[in-house]
């Protein structure tokens, strides 16, 4: 293998992961726009479709112009105030902890205490 084409290959390989990357956080992000799931498929079949069509080119350079406007445009349209699952980090439960009920004693030095 030549080491223009071990070049190619490597190009063609961190573009394919930027693309995935790409249209999985777009996908995600759709998920917080839409509010019922049935509108959530026909935007993530639109999203689709839009990856699709130019599933078909192979220069590279118009490759990396088109993933630069594709994450140009998800910057533009993302959502700014996205859905985090309460207890994810982020989310309004994440580290909460409750008080405990009254008449329960916590035991600090559990196994320690006096026998007397």
């Amino acid at each position: 293998m030549s080491v223009a084409t071990a070049t190619y290959l490597v190009r063609r390989a961190a573009q394919k992961e930027r693309v995935r990357i790409l249209y999985r956080r777009a996908l995600k992000d759709t998920l917080n726009w839409a509010v019922h799931r049935h509108l959530f498929y026909e935007d993530a079949d639109l999203l689709r479709a839009r990856f699709e069509t130019n599933k078909h080119v192979e220069d590279p350079d118009t490759i990396d112009r088109m993933i630069a406007d594709g994450e140009v445009q998800y910057n533009k349209w993302r959502h700014p105030d996205p859905y985090i699952v309460p207890w994810a980090p982020g989310g309004s439960k994440f580290t909460r902890n409750p008080a405990p009920p009254e008449g329960i004693e916590i035991v600090y030095n559990y196994g320690r205490e006096d026998n007397d």
